[in-house]
C-alpha cells in the first residue's frame, strides 16, 4: 500500500526521538519492510538512517500536489523523481538488510504492469501462465503523487518482465529496477518502444488507440522467449486480443464518421490522442492542459479563455479528468454543467473492478457519445 509523505514518516516513527542503541525488533512499525523476518543483528543505526531519508521528503519543495487553488510548483515528473529517489534509500536499505530475493511463483512468469492498464494487457497476453501485479492501480487517486512502498520495490526485483510507460510518468521505475539489477529481467518502455522523445508532451501514450496492440505484440514476444513452452499459448491470446481490439477501432470509426469535428474542452491532456483518433477539436490550449497537469496555476488569460468556451457554448463536452482536482477545475466543471455542457470523466488509470483495456476505451466513446447525443454528463464509470 502506497502513503502519502506525512504517513512513511508516522509510520516509520521517524517524528520520534530513538536511542541509537534500541533493538532492531522493538522497531515493530519497520515489520512491513520486507516479507522476511529481520535478525535482531540488523543495526538500529541503519534503520534509522533510513527513517532520516523518509523524514527529507516532506522538506523537499514541490513533492506534493496540491488539490486546492494553490498548487505547488514542480511537474509530477519533478515530484516523482524526489519522492521514488528518497523512497528509495529506505528500499535499498530494507533489502540489502534482508539480502534475500523474492521466490518467483512456482510455474508461472512474474510481471509487473507499472499502470494496471499494462498489466491488464499483460494478463490478457499472458493467461494463467503468468502471475501479473499492478503498480499504480487505484482510479479514485492522483497517480501524479504515488509513492514508491517496500512491497512494490519486492514486485519489481522479482519480475521476469516489466512494461512501463516512461516519457517521465513513472520514472521512479528506473530506479526500482537499478536498485535490483537483473540482467534476465525484459523491460518494455513504452517511450523506447514507440521511438518516442523524453521531451513527448504529453505522456498519457495508452490512449492512443494503437498504442495498445504494439505493445501486446511485445509482450508476446517477451513471454515466448522467457517460457518458450508456451509460446503456442501466448500467441493464440494475443490473436484474441487483437480480434477484440478491431471491435475498439469500428467504435473509433463510427464515432468518428458521425462527431468529427464537434468541439469539446479538458482539464489536461489526459484523453488527448483518444480525442484526436475520433475526430474532436479540442479547443483548450495545450498550455492550459500542461500547467494542470504539472500542478501549476494556468494564467488569468487561459482561464478566462476556457470560461468563454463555456458560457459561449463553444464546446460540446468537457473531459474532466477524475483523479485530480483543483479550485479552477472544479469551479470550471461547475460551469460547464450550469451552462449546459455535459461533463466526461476521464482516467489516468484504469477503472476497477469491471473493466479490461478495451471495454474501458469502449466506456469512454460510450459517454462522450451519450453526452453528444442527449447531453447527458458521465461523472464516473
Amino acid at each position: 500500500m502506497a502513503v502519502t509523505g506525512d504517513e512513511a514518516v508516522e509510520i516509520l516513527g521517524a517524528h520520534k526521538t530513538l536511542h541509537v542503541t534500541q533493538r532492531a525488533d522493538d522497531l515493530t512499525a519497520l515489520g512491513s519492510i520486507s516479507s522476511y523476518d529481520h535478525p535482531s543483528s540488523v543495526p538500529t543505526s541503519e534503520l534509522l538512517s533510513g527513517m532520516i531519508l523518509v523524514n527529507v521528503v516532506g522538506m523537499i519543495p514541490g513533492t506534493k500536489r496540491g488539490h486546492g487553488g494553490n498548487q505547488h510548483r514542480g511537474g509530477p515528473r519533478v515530484r516523482r523523481a524526489l519522492v521514488a529517489a528518497t523512497v528509495l534509500a529506505v528500499v535499498a536499505l530494507a533489502l540489502s538488510a534482508c539480502n534475500a530475493p523474492s521466490p518467483r511463483a512456482s510455474g508461472q512468469v512474474r510481471a509487473v504492469g507499472a499502470e494496471n492498464e499494462y498489466a491488464n494487457v499483460i494478463s490478457q497476453i499472458g493467461g494463467r501462465f503468468v502471475q501479473t501485479s499492478a503498480i499504480m492501480s487505484n482510479p479514485n487517486t492522483d497517480p501524479h503523487t504515488f509513492e514508491v512502498s517496500t512491497s512494490v520495490a519486492r514486485s519489481v526485483a522479482s519480475a521476469q518482465l516489466v512494461v512501463q510507460n516512461g516519457v517521465g510518468y513513472d520514472a521512479f521505475m528506473n530506479q526500482l529496477e537499478s536498485a535490483s539489477p537483473d540482467s534476465t529481467r525484459d523491460v518494455i518502455d513504452v517511450q523506447s518502444l514507440l521511438g518516442l522523445p523524453l521531451d513527448t508532451k504529453n505522456p498519457h501514450l495508452w490512449y492512443n488507440p494503437t498504442v495498445m496492440t504494439k505493445v501486446a505484440v511485445k509482450v508476446e514476444k517477451d513471454l515466448a522467449r522467457i517460457d518458450p513452452r508456451h509460446d503456442h499459448y501466448f500467441a493464440q491470446r494475443l490473436y484474441a486480443f487483437q480480434t477484440s481490439v478491431l471491435h475498439l477501432d469500428a467504435a473509433i470509426a463510427d464515432f468518428r464518421h458521425r462527431f468529427s469535428a464537434t468541439a469539446v474542452a479538458t482539464t489536461e491532456p489526459v484523453a488527448d490522442y483518444l480525442l484526436t483518433a475520433l475526430g474532436l477539436d479540442n479547443l483548450t490550449p495545450f498550455r492550459f492542459q500542461a500547467d494542470v497537469m504539472n500542478g501549476v496555476d494556468p494564467s488569468p488569460e487561459d482561464i478566462a479563455f476556457q470560461q468563454s468556451l463555456f458560457a459561449r457554448h463553444r464546446v460540446k463536452v468537457f473531459c474532466y479528468n477524475a483523479q485530480v482536482s483543483s479550485t479552477v477545475t472544479t469551479s470550471l466543471r461547475s460551469l460547464a454543467e450550469s451552462s449546459g455542457v455535459p461533463v466526461v470523466a476521464v482516467y489516468e488509470t484504469m477503472p476497477t473492478p469491471g473493466y479490461d483495456y478495451q471495454s474501458w476505451m469502449l466506456a469512454e466513446i460510450g459517454a462522450l457519445t451519450k453526452a453528444l447525443v442527449s447531453k447527458t454528463s458521465t461523472k464516473e464509470l
